[in-house]
């Protein structure tokens, strides 16, 4: 049998069981760096050799110094061949470990294309991708001169955070620079992107070798702008299987892991496809597995589980051998997810037999659905869409929401 590998896996939310799993399943010896105040949430104990906690997700050049000290305390005594980031907010810590101490993995520069939401678009644009119109906010002239060649609305995005937190939506010169100087010394952590209204896809895949070995594609119901902001219910459904879209998503997602320099991991990213011209925008990735519970429904309808196969391929990849994929099967399937009012919804007078899966979380209801047609998914998310609306629905300030 071959030597274990060690597994440094940093995960400040609580979540990537699957893969903790997977990665001890494996033979491996797993580490698991997390948040004090998760310290009691029913992580996969049995998976895990050692718990290491820090105070804050933050990755400030501070909490990076202090992440770097206890990690070259802890390799004093013991090995890491590997430092997975297993979450969004992690990645940073991630890229900045492998640099300090020289261990495998993606670097400072590419973790940058699949953190930073400027880099991301620069990249892109250089890539001959399609992006909204956007400018840094670093320099007050360039700024007017984009609001010259660009009309509003236009959106003013933090460069480092998730989903759509923190997000403002301004509709003239003057509403603009009202929020920028709110910003204050922040300003340089943002950017400002033209407004595009329209259906928002996202793409869940795993690269192996610089080629997307898997890939389905998704629409969200709400986007997650509007639910944010709006106090929506949050649904998405996968779309029809070889349609045009599918398709067109499918090599628009290939192009931006091979732009930004993706060799191994699980992404999720993100496009829009624009009311006024039809055409797809590139908005974001990441290099990480979906958030929201996307990854059941995606597992749902294809029986790949995105967290254990990115564990798998991350082990091949470091014994150096060959991953792969499990066959995979095309079903449709559906999610919606929803603040309730009440701590522990009864949700049994949902009984359809295409239910596959329930979320068990105080104040949430959520299900997903499966089916062989995209259109029966869509019937049952709709009328399920309504009646959580009238029955549980519940909703919280923009700023008080997490943002996973």
């Amino acid at each position: 049998m071959s030597q274990p590998l060690t597994f440094l896996c940093i995960s400040t939310y609580f979540k990537g069981q699957d893969f903790l799993r997977a990665c001890k399943q494996a033979g491996n010896i797993v580490y698991l760096v997390t948040r004090k105040v998760l310290e009691h949430e029913p992580w996969p104990r049995e998976s895990v050799d050692e718990f290491f906690y820090i105070e804050s997700d933050d990755n400030s050049p501070e909490n990076l110094a202090k992440l770097a000290e206890g990690t070259a305390w802890l390799l004093r005594s013991r090995k890491v061949d590997r430092i997975v980031a297993l979450d969004d907010f992690d990645v940073e810590k991630a890229t900045f470990l492998r640099e300090q101490f020289r261990i495998p993995g993606m670097g400072q520069t590419t973790g940058r294309y699949f953190r930073d939401k400027l880099a991301m678009r620069t990249k892109a644009a250089e890539a001959g991708i399609p992006v909204p119109s956007f400018s840094a906010l670093f320099n007050d002239e360039a700024i007017n001169q984009y609001t010259l060649r660009n009309s509003p609305p236009w959106v003013v995005k933090p460069r480092a955070e998730a989903s759509a937190t923190g997000i403002k939506k301004v509709h003239s010169v003057e509403e603009l620079w009202q929020v920028l100087e709110g910003l204050g010394e922040d300003r340089h952590r943002y950017l400002i992107e033209q407004f595009k209204p329209g259906d928002v896809y996202h793409a869940d895949a795993l690269t192996v070798g610089g080629k997307v070995l898997f890939c389905r594609v998704s629409r969200y119901l709400n986007t997650p702008l509007e639910v944010a902001h709006g106090g929506g219910i949050f649904r998405s459904h996968i779309i029809s299987f070889g349609s045009e879209e599918d398709k067109a998503l499918q090599k628009l997602n290939a192009d931006v892991m091979k732009a930004f320099g993706m060799q191994f991991s699980a992404s999720h990213t993100e496009f829009i496809k624009c009311q006024e011209d039809g055409q797809f925008y590139f908005l974001e990735t990441s290099s990480r597995v979906g958030g929201a519970h996307l990854a059941e429904m995606v597992e749902i309808s294809s029986g790949i589980n995105l967290w254990s196969e990115w564990a798998k391929l991350e082990n091949a990849i470091a014994r150096r051998e060959s991953y792969q994929l499990p066959s995979v099967r095309q079903d449709y399937a559906g999610i919606i997810v929803s603040l309730s009012r009440f701590q522990h919804p009864d949700d049994s007078s949902f009984n359809d037999p295409e239910i596959a899966w329930r979320l068990r979380k105080d104040h949430h209801i959520g299900l997903i659905v499966k089916s062989a047609t995209r259109e029966r998914v869509l019937e049952l998310l709709n009328n399920y869409a309504e009646r959580i609306g009238r029955d549980f629905h519940a909703s919280a300030p923009a700023d008080k929401k997490p943002s996973h």
